[in-house]
């Protein structure tokens, strides 16, 4: 998986590209840790992401738990498959989806 990151201020948009599993899920994890310091707005841009395992959905609940009491938190361009799996989890109901 790759992540670009782009920051301005206070505002910070990841870019998710490629698979967001077992395997790369930690290297998410590493990611926001070490960059939400200060943010008060995260975007997901997942319009690139091909897959999305249990894991990755551990990593953005994370997030989201986190942005909760920092700012807000928004995902965007998802696409059919990782709608679906958002669905069927109730991450729908959790996550800010535009």
């Amino acid at each position: 998986m790759t992540i670009t990151k782009n920051r301005n201020g206070t505002r910070l948009e990841l870019v998710l590209e490629g698979r967001l599993d077992t395997t790369t899920a930690p290297h998410l994890e590493a990611e926001l840790k070490q960059s939400v310091n200060g943010v008060t707005e995260l975007a997901l841009d997942l319009g690139k992401l091909e897959y999305l395992s249990s894991a990755g959905l551990r990593v953005l609940l994370s997030a989201q738990k986190v942005m909760n009491r920092q700012g807000s938190m928004v995902v965007r361009n998802v696409n059919e498959t990782i709608m679906e799996i958002f669905d069927v989890t109730g991450f729908t109901d959790i996550l800010t989806i535009e």
